[in-house]
């Protein structure tokens, strides 16, 4: 019997955002539980101050992002589980556990990045690591950060990804030569992931789902669903896929292979942040 194993891990240091925290706890809550699933929690730092989110190597609290992943890799080194469910936190929580996945599987694991944005940067283009994670699991992000077993750029199928709104920093799309399916593709032929996992005869499938696929019309708790923000101003793509084309998707990857791993990453709880923010007012807190 595989050996399932749900991590939460509420990381916020890969984008400088500590409100992913909040995030993480409250998708901890929605997600599925099982009696069958063991679940952990990877301790992060939550001060914000300046020295300790300082940049080394062209990366920001990077030697606080280190050592939360030298704890989490301890913890699925000492579990060894066979398919991991990651709870994050904003999009560098995906890097340790599909990279623990590619050792264990090697070529016969394919990755389905579903989100708005590529996550494929270098340190010459981005600073967050966050923004590099594929890249990384490629080998060829941020130097500190590149795993160990890398895949292929052909084991990777980028699906979500705002095309027309890709921008310089997204440019080793092209230069990686990745796979990439836009919203309107999978809308017109959900069928285009089951059919590059045939085709590729990957046996384990890990997804990384950020929240940012979708629309802000269809889900709220996502950064560009941020209240009164005026989304012609918004600096990256935004999703445009609905939760019924995502769960349609997700239920067909799991008709069609085994899937290893899952991640849900970049929950932004706009509601629920607003409310603390007014309940910390209060002198009962404080």
């Amino acid at each position: 019997m595989s050996k399932t194993l749900k991590v939460v891990y509420p990381e916020w240091q890969g984008g400088v955002n500590p409100n992913y925290v909040l995030g993480a706890k409250i998708m901890d809550l929605i997600v599925p539980s099982s009696p069958e699933i063991e679940k952990v929690e990877v301790p992060v730092a939550t001060d914000n101050r300046k020295d300790l989110l300082e940049r080394t190597n062209n990366v920001d609290a990077a030697k606080l992002l280190q050592a939360q992943i030298e704890t989490f890799t301890g913890i699925l080194n000492t579990k060894q589980p066979d398919k991991i469910l990651t709870i994050g936190g904003d999009c560098a929580v995906s890097l340790t556990p599909f990279g623990y996945l590619s050792h264990k599987y090697g070529k016969n694991l394919g990755i389905i990045w579903l989100d708005a944005h590529p996550d494929i940067s270098t340190t010459e283009q981005s600073h967050h690591l966050h923004e590099m994670v594929v890249s990384s699991l490629m080998g060829k992000g941020a130097p500190d950060f590149n795993v160990k077993y890398p895949v292929s750029n052909e084991q990777i199928l980028l699906a979500g990804v705002v095309k027309e709104s890709l921008r310089p920093m997204d440019n080793n799309v092209e230069n990686y030569n990745m796979k990439l399916l836009t919203p309107e593709q999978l809308k017109n032929d959900p069928s285009l992931i089951s059919e590059w996992i045939k085709a590729n005869s990957f046996t384990k499938i890990a997804v990384h789902f950020d929240l940012d696929v979708l629309s802000p019309d269809d889900y709220r708790s996502i950064y560009p669903a941020e209240p009164g923000l005026n989304r012609n101003d918004f600096p990256a793509a935004i999703g445009k896929l609905s939760l019924e084309n995502v769960g349609s998707l997700l239920k067909q990857i799991d008709e069609n292979s085994d899937l290893v791993g899952l991640t849900i990453a970049e929950n932004m709880a706009w509601d629920a942040l607003r409310l603390r923010t007014q309940l910390n007012k209060l002198s009962l807190f404080n």
